[in-house]
């Protein structure tokens, strides 16, 4: 099993993080910030890989280091979790559709880090989440986890619609990206016989 444990304090949050890259797509997300908590339990189920995530932050100031905080310790625990990468089908993609809303989700787990965010909200807040940190929390996912991610919105005018599609999409991508190919034989899917470097 591909299982990967991150603890992470610092003066600002005390996180932990479990996941579980062959798992069922449980969860246990309990961040303080009720619209995260739901767009992490969305990751989870859609992309098949147990998370368990618990935050303490200082939300008395506000959620930046909370959101950034947790998408790094779950990327960090994502790249943990694939180690060497051997075998992963390492490129994913979705579609997401909601509503009226369409999100496209591109990704290579290339162990460079690189981030394209084409999308936006209309609204400061989902629930009590600034909606500004949406961007910044994948940014972060992609900077620990070493993966090249593309995230566009096609269109949309829900807010909420347009985050949870991105969120599904990401899941999505991410399923097909890391799961196992037997064909490769735990080949690293590179030609240049590594990835990240």
């Amino acid at each position: 099993m591909r299982n990967a444990r991150i603890e992470r304090k610092t003066a600002e949050t005390a996180i932990e993080v479990a996941i579980n890259l062959d798992g069922t797509g449980s969860y246990d997300i309990s961040t303080g910030i009720g619209f995260l908590d739901h767009m992490v339990e969305q990751f989870s189920k859609h992309s098949l890989i147990d998370v368990t995530m618990k935050v303490d932050g200082d939300l008395h100031i506000d959620q930046h280091h909370t959101t950034e905080d947790s998408a790094l310790a779950l990327g960090q625990a994502i790249a943990q979790a694939l180690g060497d990468k051997a075998g992963i089908g390492r490129y994913g993609s979705a579609y997401s559709p909601m509503d009226e809303t369409l999100a496209r989700v591109a990704l290579d787990i290339s162990g460079r880090p690189y981030f394209v965010w084409k999308a936006g909200f209309t609204q400061e807040k989902l629930g009590e989440w600034d909606t500004e940190l949406v961007e910044h929390w994948f940014h972060s996912v992609a900077q620990t986890a070493g993966i090249t991610l593309h995230i566009e919105l096609l269109y949309g005018t829900n807010n909420h619609h347009i985050c949870e599609s991105i969120y599904k999409g990401f899941a999505r991508a991410m399923r097909i990206a890391v799961e196992s190919d037997p064909r490769k034989g735990g080949a690293i899917p590179s030609t240049k016989g590594q990835l990240g470097g």
